[in-house]
């Protein structure tokens, strides 16, 4: 009886999936299309009880689906293969397919977030589910997902949240078919990685995880009941809520860590920190607390709240069996971030404290807010550093030295206020060495004697003094003693003494994206008050001393090419600082400079300060191009193809100095001019540039040139230009001088000689180029002698009216009037003789190239009968014909406040 059975059972099993095959698989497909927005594909269906015995599966082999809009076009999922089990039953007795089970192997899985909290999981359209469901219909009950050997990744653009889990196996059962059932879940993930605002927390970790959520199908929310995760070897329990909104989540989940092993914290770090722990005796026991309370949607600017707590106790931190551990270690931290706003950010550490034989350290800091944050804090240490780089085993560097500090903080540090907290504090660092990974001498014999005092929470009962500091570096030594009182006034006293080897300083500390290389030599004695600076009482001031800079280099990330100071010496006496051939270099430009300044303690001591001074700068080159405030972005491949500096932003002139700059350059390029010969009278004050009485050569001919630049942020600027240029060959003009062929174009092929007493202003745009609409100003053009050698519009005349005199004609003594407005060069009628005619020209012509030009064409011998012509098309293609009436070119208005142009029809 059993064997029938049996044998019936195992017929069933392979007779099934060859009765339904066709049913099955094209009821599924039907079943898609209807509840999945997304794009579905597969190679091939497969129907068997043996893919996942014992349950019926309809395997689809090599599976897509894309996401929801915005992302239709992207993979959600892509799998080797996907199978839906199907409900046995419901297919025998009820003709109904159902699927109530998914297995998914092998895939990669990316759910994708913008930054307007679009998601591409919206994939399936629900229905409210009904009890008469009709016969024949194809539904989705789940009872049972299975996921296994799968990439998933998640990226929130809208969060700054990114995840990325390998090898992940998941297992969730539960009572799908009820609108809300609990759902019991197994994960293992291989390697988990976990971002947040750009910064690596989770780093190639395992995990394990057993779940048991509540899950609410009619309004999509998951309450987190029972949660136990084991990150490496950290056990974590996890409970909260999560409910999808409209747009958004609604959060509330809590991630704790009771009486865990401090040694299985730090395995759960980011992978830099698992060497290290290799060699590191940890002891101690520690509690963890991270919340996440609160609405997330972007389109209401509405974020959780978030806070992390942290309570170490009975620590104990041995690198590499040192006889000098760090004992006692207790830490209570508390961070809250309200919001998810850094501005509100709050810390508190009540207490840090450990022990290093009799050697201590003792600590309580709580802040609140970033910008004028409060701040309490009490410090007390006597440490022996090297002791302690030794118990902790700090990476990449070497100190060393005797610490003792004291410092009690209490208050508000708000500079625009010009407040700052009450303050007690004393440090003492003896016989101190610093030596890292980056260069092989160590900084040595470090001694410093600092103290930091205000008694009632004023800048003007603040007062710094550093008596002594020193400290060696590759045989030179180098002594400062300062002293700062009253920062509404500062009294400073202020000694400097010693050289410095920049470059090699520098690569002891090897700072991303910056490069300082040089020498320095100073012996400064800067003693004074800040109000006899700016109040001019000079006298009482005792400023004196020099400061030599040799080979200077200077790159960074926000330099397009690295400033070069060659030589330079500063001398100092009293309010001035004078310049004695300074020598630099910056890119292609060179400079040399001598001068003075004044105001200079003052404009470092203050941000408020204006610095004023007058130079004589001398170059044989200046290319301005090269200033602009963009950096070079060309790097790795693609510096092989190209080496294009892409500058994207205006030249920036700085608001407080109050200089003036008498120049004299061979030789400058901005833009596609080249200047020779170049001297002028150069203002900067209250950041505008100010060009007086500039003469230099362009294609030859003297000109004479005022002008005015005032950037606006880094985007913009506003400037004013004045030239006079008698006799220049238009030829060359148009050959050398790119905003000539930009702005007439149509001289390409016109050879003679021209003037030109022209004013125009307006804005620039980020790459400094004109922004056409918003130019205003006119001038005069004079002709002297022109030959319009294939000109269009003489051309496009001559073959209306059929006289070839009119072709290619030579002009003389002319002068033109035009003024420019809203795109629009309005030309004042001006009139010749060409090959007996009496020609006379007015009208429009727009600075991308439209006409709407009126001629009358005087016939011989007089002139006193004439045709009337307009012309009007494009520069490129003039179109000319008999009458007198056009439209006048459409006006294009230049909003400054908003950067848009405005089309304007003229009446």
């Amino acid at each position: 009886m059993s064997g029938i059975l049996i044998g019936s059972v195992l017929f069933l099993m392979f007779i099934l999936p060859i009765l339904f095959p066709g049913k099955i698989a094209q009821e599924v497909k039907s079943f898609a299309n209807k509840k999945l927005k997304g794009e579905l594909n597969f190679k091939e269906a497969n129907l068997s009880f043996f893919s996942h015995f014992p349950s019926l599966t309809l395997t689809l082999t090599d599976f897509s689906l894309n996401g929801s809009a915005p992302y239709q076009n992207q993979n959600l999922v892509k799998a080797q293969d996907v199978s839906f089990g199907v409900n046995l039953k419901s297919l025998l007795f009820d003709n109904a397919i159902k699927i109530d089970e998914i297995y998914v192997s092998d895939a990669e899985m990316n759910v994708l977030v913008n930054e307007k909290g679009q998601a591409n999981y919206n994939v399936y359209v629900s229905e409210k589910s009904t009890n008469d469901e009709k016969s024949g219909e194809t539904s989705l009950r789940l009872d049972r997902i299975q996921i296994e050997n799968t990439h998933l990744t998640y990226n929130d653009k809208s969060a700054n949240v990114f995840i990325n889990a390998k090898g992940f196996n998941y297992l969730g059962k539960g009572d799908f078919d009820k609108a809300i059932f609990d759902l019991e879940t197994e994960a293992k993930i291989e390697s988990f990685d976990f971002s947040f605002g750009g910064e690596e927390y989770l780093k190639n970790k395992k995990v394990n995880a057993e779940l048991i959520t509540l899950v609410n199908t009619n309004s999509l929310a998951f309450v987190f009941q029972q949660n136990n995760l084991v990150i490496n070897q950290l056990p974590i329990d996890f409970i909260g809520k999560l409910n999808f909104l409209k747009s958004g989540y609604n959060l509330d989940f809590n991630i704790e860590s009771n009486n865990s092993n401090l040694h299985d914290f730090f395995t759960a770090l980011p992978p830099q920190y698992v060497k290290w722990l290799e060699k590191t005796e940890i002891q101690g026991k520690t509690d963890l607390l991270l919340t996440l309370k609160g609405i997330y949607n972007v389109e209401e600017n509405k974020k959780p709240d978030l806070a992390f707590a942290m309570n170490i106790r009975e620590g104990l931190v041995n690198y590499n069996k040192t006889q000098n551990p760090a004992s006692n270690l207790t830490l209570k931290l508390d961070t809250k971030l309200p919001s998810l706003d850094v501005s509100q950010l709050s810390v508190k550490i009540t207490p840090l404290t450990f022990n290093m034989g009799k050697d201590y350290f003792k600590g309580e800091i709580e802040t609140v807010g970033l910008t004028s944050p409060n701040i309490k804090a009490k410090i007390e240490s006597n440490l022996d550093l090297k002791k302690l780089h030794q118990a902790l085993g700090i990476q990449n560097m070497d100190f060393s030295g005797k610490l003792i500090a004291d410092v009690d903080v209490n208050g508000v540090y708000d500079k625009n206020k010009r407040l700052f907290p009450i303050t007690k504090g004393n440090i003492l660092l003896q016989k101190g060495g610093l030596k890292t990974q980056w260069y092989p001498n160590p900084i040595s014999n470090i001694d410093l004697t600092a103290n930091v005092s205000n008694s009632s929470g004023q800048y003007k009962d603040l007062n710094v003094k550093i008596t002594p500091a020193s400290f060696d570096f590759e045989g030179k030594k180098m002594y400062i003693n300062a002293s700062l009182e009253n920062f509404d006034d500062i009294l400073y006293d202020i000694k400097a003494k010693g050289e410095i080897d920049l470059g090699r300083i520098y690569k002891v500390f090897s700072q991303k994206d910056l490069d300082i290389e040089g020498f320095v030599k100073a012996d400064l004695s800067l003693k004074g008050k800040q109000s006899d600076a700016t109040n001019g009482n000079y006298n009482r001031l005792q400023n004196s001393g020099t400061l030599f800079l040799q080979n200077i280099s200077t790159t960074s990330a926000y330099l397009s090419k690295p400033f070069v100071i060659k030589e330079g010496l500063f001398a100092f006496n009293q309010n001035n600082m004078s310049f004695k051939n300074f020598l630099a270099t910056y890119g292609q430009s060179d400079f040399k400079m001598n001068g003075q300044m004044q105001n200079v303690i003052n404009f470092v001591m203050s941000d408020k300060a204006i610095l004023k001074g007058e130079f004589k700068v001398e170059s044989n080159f200046i290319n301005v191009d090269e200033f602009m405030s963009g950096v070079d972005v060309s790097s790795g491949a693609q510096e092989s193809q190209s080496n294009t500096v892409t500058s994207n932003g205006v030249v920036v002139v700085p608001t407080n100095f109050n200089l003036s700059l008498l120049t004299n350059i061979n030789k400058v390029n901005f833009d596609g001019l080249n200047l020779t010969n170049l001297s002028s009278y150069l203002k900067m004050d209250k950041g505008e540039l100010q060009l007086k009485n500039t003469g230099f050569n362009l294609i030859g001919c003297l000109t004479k040139m005022n002008a005015s630049y005032k950037n606006i942020g880094t985007q913009k600027a506003l400037f004013d230009y004045k030239i006079v240029a008698k006799d220049f060959d238009v030829k060359k003009a148009y050959n050398e001088v790119k905003m000539f062929r930009d702005m007439v174009p149509a001289a390409e092929s016109a050879e003679g000689i021209v003037s030109l007493d022209y004013k125009v202003g307006g804005y620039l745009d980020q790459n400094m180029k004109p922004v056409y609409p918003s130019l205003k100003g006119g001038g005069v053009l004079s002709v002297k002698k022109i030959k319009m050698k294939g000109f269009k519009l003489f051309n496009a005349v001559s073959k209306t009216t059929e006289h070839e005199g009119l072709k290619n004609p030579d002009l003389s003594e002319i002068d033109i009037k035009t003024a420019v407005k809203n795109n629009i060069m309005t030309i004042d009628q001006f009139k010749f003789k060409v090959a007996g005619f009496r020609p006379r020209i007015a009208g429009q012509a727009s600075l991308d190239g439209k006409l709407n030009l009126k001629m009358r064409l005087g016939l011989p011998p007089l002139g006193i009968i004439g045709i009337p012509l307009k012309i009007t098309g494009t520069q490129d293609k003039p179109i000319v014909k008999i009458g007198k009436k056009s439209d006048d070119l459409e006006e294009t208005e230049y909003d400054e406040s908003t950067n848009d142009t405005i089309k304007k029809a003229n009446p």
